[in-house]
């Protein structure tokens, strides 16, 4: 019998948009990395997660509903591990991520973050966000519409008045920057990192790549961007993590956006044993406990 026992939580499908299949595949690679390390990965839905069926010590999940991320706080509050944490996926949603950004030093775009009944289109000409983007502010993207572009301050409104009426009560905008749009990967121990130009790779979840468009390859430090990727994960407290950024004309590397435990898509085989050995290297740690 495996020595170690672990829940492996899978994402709600509605949590995967136009990404299902990738999400399922790294997930499925971490746990055979695991059953190899002589782990017993014994794998749930967040249906069943919320259901009280895991009893496991050990929960490794890419849960995403609120009602799994409250069953994850409740779970790491009574000491099992949990990676990503539930309060780490929580603030990953787009309010709690830009406080927690701009308010820990990351370079992060200049933002408002507003209720969305308001009237913003005399707060954006004043504040000269002539394009930006409006993104819901309670919970992660499910749908397109979610991170939207506007090309100035009445089509913000539009699509503001929109949230609205679809239920959504806050929004984050973000001024939209210009430079060369990078997707990156990694792990908190810095074992792992991956960047890549999603324009040039064609992967995309909604086609927002092309506002940004072609890369232009300005100079920049790789080591600058996993540096800076990683302090945002680590202040957002996400183990597992992924994110969007911009690169500018002057050099400068601002995160844009950053998720727990994305598809590592372009990289999954390469990144799912270092996932697996952060895995376990944090079990060990946890064991000492």
């Amino acid at each position: 019998m495996a020595e170690i026992k672990i829940a492996g939580i899978m994402r709600a499908g509605a949590f995967s948009p136009n990404h299902i299949g990738n999400d399922a595949a790294i997930f499925n690679l971490v746990a055979e990395q695991l059953r190899k390390r002589g782990c017993e990965v014994n794998v749930y839905s967040e249906e069943q997660l919320c259901a009280g069926a895991v009893d496991e010590n050990i929960v490794l999940n890419m849960c995403r509903e609120q009602r799994s991320i409250a069953v994850l706080q409740e779970l790491e509050d009574a000491g099992r591990l949990v990676i990503n944490s539930g309060y780490g996926i929580e603030n990953c949603t787009r309010e709690r991520m830009t406080r927690i950004l701009l308010g820990s030093n990351i370079p992060y775009p200049e933002s408002l973050i507003v209720n969305t009944d308001e009237a913003i289109r005399d707060t954006l000409k004043a504040a000269r966000f002539d394009r930006c983007w409006l993104k819901r502010g309670d919970f992660h993207a499910m749908h397109k519409e979610d991170v939207s572009y506007a090309r100035h301050a009445e089509e913000a409104q539009e699509i503001l008045q929109e949230f609205f009426l679809r239920g959504i009560k806050r929004a984050v905008i973000n001024r939209h920057l210009e430079g060369d749009l990078i997707k990156f990967y990694g792990l908190a121990d810095n074992s792992y990192f991956f960047w890549f130009y999603p324009f040039e790779s064609q992967h995309s979840k909604y086609g927002a790549e092309a506002i940004n468009g072609k890369p232009k390859h300005l100079p920049f430090s790789a080591d600058r961007l996993r540096a800076i990727a990683n302090k945002a994960a680590e202040v957002l407290d996400v183990k597992i993590y992924g994110g969007d950024c911009i690169l500018g004309e002057d050099g400068s590397i601002q995160i844009i956006d950053l998720n727990d435990w994305p598809s590592f898509a372009p990289c999954r085989n390469e990144a799912a044993p270092y996932i697996a050995r952060y895995v376990m290297s944090a079990i060990k740690e946890h064991q000492k406990k």
